[in-house]
């Protein structure tokens, strides 16, 4: 099937996966961060300070999320649509209104745990479940949601909120979540897609279905998990201290949103060459190569203070990013079976917030110890490139592992 026609015969199912992870934006990190300025001078934070509070609610979201997100495998897609979608406007708008760190911290919980973990775990598991031959692309597509919110969100709320001021853009976005994403993609969703005669044939990776305490005892996972949370943590902590990063290193942080831009442009071009690749050779086999240009972006952003360094950054994690947001979404059923699906991704995903939770806290903390931020960078570009070589041999195990199954 040409990616034509499967766009054209699938694409109320890629719609609906599409603005799920575009709406999970306002639960990101690079969303947030957008008003860390103003949070921290409004409640008197050092970097340090917030960088543990929003730790904090991100663990807590990341502990919550694995019992809330077996709800997956229970409910259709449009039925979870209908409960994370009022709760995270409800975050938003606690956002605009909070005056405590109290509930600042439950606010955040709660973007985290209804916008960065269950839109897109319903999204993926959505995806992972309705397509198999197709896998790669189907995930690839659903995935560009959350690069098309990083090119257009960070410039649109700097604008909104010199405007009408940073808690109003909250209110905004409570808004759109509300009245625009509930509707259209319950609508989309509320109809489960079913296995057609023109779908190729399903290429099998696995003999069986694991249970999550299955998985919970396979060494590969842990492995696997190694690399697969380096571009979410990296991410994160740029995004994160980026107003930091700015000021250190003399730019305009205009420039930088636009950056923003750059990246997300790279990644959708690599997430679609990344969903084509996948389902050509399998997720597996892309494993050993996904962090190269991230480990590479991070040891130029270390070493260099010019501006540009910011967009040839953006550039490489991007390319990074189209490759890892594609295999997030295939790699686990391909490795792990369908039937656990849900709740073996609600299990990876609050891993992946935890490690996302990490970041800002442990480098605020460094930063308030004045250890420097850019050496900090280069420590992660060296990491990335040390799990590109133990992801081969783990690539390896797993070719053989599936041939003798």
């Amino acid at each position: 099937m040409s990616y034509l026609n499967f766009l054209r015969e699938n694409a109320r199912w890629l719609a609906g996966g599409f603005l799920l992870t575009l709406f999970s934006s306002f639960g990101q990190t690079f969303f947030i961060s957008l008003s860390a300025g103003e949070i921290r001078e409004e409640y008197g934070l050092s970097h340090g300070a917030f960088g543990t509070l929003y730790m904090v609610a991100t663990l807590a979201s990341a502990f919550t999320l694995p019992r809330l997100g077996q709800i997956v495998d229970r409910y259709p897609a449009r039925k979870v649509t209908l409960i994370i979608i009022p709760l995270l406007a409800l975050a938003c708008i606690f956002m605009a209104l909070s005056h405590s760190l109290l509930v600042l911290v439950v606010t955040i919980y709660m973007l985290r745990l209804f916008g960065q973990g269950m839109m897109t775990h319903n999204s993926l598991t959505a995806m992972g479940r309705w397509f198999s031959a197709q896998r790669g692309r189907a995930v690839s597509v659903a995935t560009l949601g959350h690069n098309v919110g990083e090119a257009i969100l960070p410039l649109a709320f700097v604008a909104v909120a010199a405007l009408v001021g940073w808690r109003n853009s909250w209110f905004i976005a409570a808004a759109l979540l509300l009245l625009f994403a509930l509707p259209v993609i319950s609508g989309l969703v509320a109809v489960e897609r079913a296995p057609r005669a023109s779908d190729p044939a399903e290429r099998r990776s696995t003999t069986r279905d694991w249970t999550r305490g299955e998985v919970l005892r396979d060494p590969v996972f842990y492995l696997l998990l190694l690399g697969v949370m380096a571009p979410g943590f990296i991410g994160t902590t740029i995004f994160f201290h980026q107003v930091y990063l700015v000021e250190l290193r003399g730019w305009s942080l205009e420039v930088f949103a636009s950056s923003f831009t750059f990246m997300a442009s790279m990644t959708v071009v690599f997430a679609l060459i990344s969903g084509q690749l996948i389902d050509r050779f399998s997720a597996v086999a892309l494993l050993p190569g996904f962090l190269i240009p991230l480990g590479s972006a991070c040891l130029i952003l270390a070493a260099s203070d010019a501006q540009w360094s910011a967009f040839v950054f953006m550039g490489l994690m991007g390319v990074s990013y189209g490759f890892s947001s594609t295999l997030f979404g295939a790699l686990w059923p391909e490795v792990y079976g369908i039937r656990h699906l849900g709740s073996i991704r609600a299990l990876t995903v609050a891993i992946m917030v935890f490690a996302t939770a990490m970041g800002p806290g442990i480098t605020g903390f460094l930063i308030d110890r004045g250890v420097s931020y850019p050496l900090q960078i280069g420590i992660m570009g060296i990491y990335c490139l040390a799990a590109c070589v133990m992801l081969l041999f783990v690539s390896r195990g797993l070719a053989a592992r599936q041939l003798a199954a």
